[in-house]
């Protein structure tokens, strides 16, 4: 019988991992070629994975809710048309000599994962938690309350089983005796004697009479997780400049018909500014990069991330590959097919993987600035403010006089580990200055 593994794919150069989240299929169903077979989630976007053969799907080695990383293989498809057992058959014969060679260290690989475990899938907050640390945890006496309480350094603070053993290890952990279990008046000899005592340390919210409780659903819950790690690990910086885009309101207002007849685009702000934070990163190319421990990976491409409000309030933050490749038309274009898409819910996996600079638009909102959290595992992102009509001192050769002009403030956060406030500076400040020096003659 031939059976075919089904591994999870990669699914961008970012993702190290996928929950799975509805099986399409269930064992002993037919399944065609490239049809879905099962939906799974990552902290960037749901994809259907088809099946890359033909045949019945035998086996599912991992059940709705469980993480599988990449290149786990998931399922088994036998490609000769009938289902295969799923056990083996009663009549199997083993011969002696081969149970006890192989028995011993089986037996160690298993035991902490075959031993029953109460503690659910996900914490309430859904933070997902694997069958080796529940397992863990189990023994060990720590509640779910107590494993959300570690910090993991798994993939979106996902924790490891490296990471509950250091926690049993560290003063956080006070262990004490616990009374051995008495059998025949004979104490129990266990190697398991102690039990944890942790001081919790979770916030108790009230709730009032006419509250509505509200769960999060998944990707707002990957959202707060990826927030929280992010100013977890970088110490964040803000540093704010007022820029006057009164020639690139007054161009825009003045071509943008002309472009939506020529290109069946709409022209908005967010494409000449992100023109300008492209030329900015060119001239400070070390916000461009990411920290690795102690090493400092300069980015090669300019990969612009845009987060985009989605319908359902949510965030998500698709990516402008090699924007220093592309004239303000062409990142026109990009802009506009992205974030559509994007409210669509239609993004594939590698369109919001690779971001090496991300901005935001929070102006959309009314917002006149702000202070963004960075998107890991980059450095700095940016937050473009509200364009507002106000009185400004214009200086001219005859004199200062007063008038009315379009400003914006330009909000820059970034990682004060490897970007200090001079470059942090220098680089907002610069975004301003070719916002302001936008040509207002500029030919289409």
């Amino acid at each position: 019988m031939a059976e075919i593994e089904i591994r999870l794919p990669k699914m961008g150069e970012s993702v190290t991992e996928a929950t799975i989240t509805n099986w399409l299929k269930e064992v002993g169903d037919t399944v065609e070629l490239d049809e879905p077979l099962v939906e799974v989630a990552t902290d960037k976007v749901d994809n259907e994975l088809p099946s890359e053969v033909e045949g019945v799907l035998v086996k599912k080695l991992f059940e709705k809710d469980e993480v599988a990383q990449v290149g786990d293989v998931i399922a088994l498809i036998s490609t000769d048309g009938d289902a295969a057992p799923v056990e083996s058959t009663p009549d199997a014969v083993v011969e002696p000599e081969v149970i006890e060679q192989v028995a011993a260290p089986v037996a160690a690989a298993t035991a902490t994962v075959s031993a029953p475990v109460d503690l659910p899938k996900s914490s309430s907050g859904g933070r997902f938690y694997s069958p080796l640390v529940r397992s863990i945890a189990k023994e060990e006496g720590i509640s779910i309350e107590q494993l959300d309480n570690i910090s993991g350094s798994g993939e979106n603070g996902r924790v490891t089983k490296k990471d509950i053993l250091a926690y049993l290890n560290s003063g956080q952990a006070q262990q004490v005796a616990a009374a051995p279990v008495v059998e025949n008046n004979k104490p129990a000899e266990s190697s398991r004697t102690k039990t944890v005592e942790v001081k919790e340390h979770k916030i108790n919210v009230p709730v009032y009479p006419g509250d509505e409780i509200i769960e999060m659903d998944r990707m707002r819950k990957l959202i707060a997780d990826h927030m929280v790690m992010s100013v977890h690990t970088s110490p964040h910086v803000t540093s704010y400049v007022e820029a006057d885009v009164t020639n690139i309101v007054n161009w825009r207002n003045k071509v943008k018909g002309e472009f939506a007849k020529r290109e069946g685009e709409k022209m908005t702000f967010t494409p000449i500014f992100m023109e300008a934070i492209v030329k900015a990163i060119k001239d400070f190319p070390m916000v461009n990069v990411s920290v690795d421990g102690n090493k400092i990976i300069k980015r090669k491409d300019i990969n612009l991330g845009m987060a985009t409000a989605l319908p359902s309030g949510n965030l998500i933050v698709p990516v402008i590959k090699n924007a220093d490749t592309l004239n303000l038309t062409g990142i026109t274009k990009k802009v506009n097919d992205l974030a559509g898409r994007a409210r669509e819910n239609n993004l594939q996996a590698d369109e919001i993987a690779g971001g090496t600079y991300t901005v935001t638009n929070v102006g959309t909102f009314g917002n006149v600035m702000g202070t963004p959290i960075i998107n890991q595992p980059q450095v700095a992102i940016l937050a473009l403010g509200a364009i507002r009509k106000i009185p400004s001192v214009i200086e001219t050769e005859q004199g200062d006089f007063i008038g009315i002009r379009h400003k914006m403030f330009l909000s820059h956060s970034y990682d004060h580990r490897v970007v200090d406030g001079a470059l942090g500076g220098m680089f907002v400040k610069r975004v301003a200055d070719y916002l302001e020096q936008f040509d207002p003659n500029r030919e289409l």
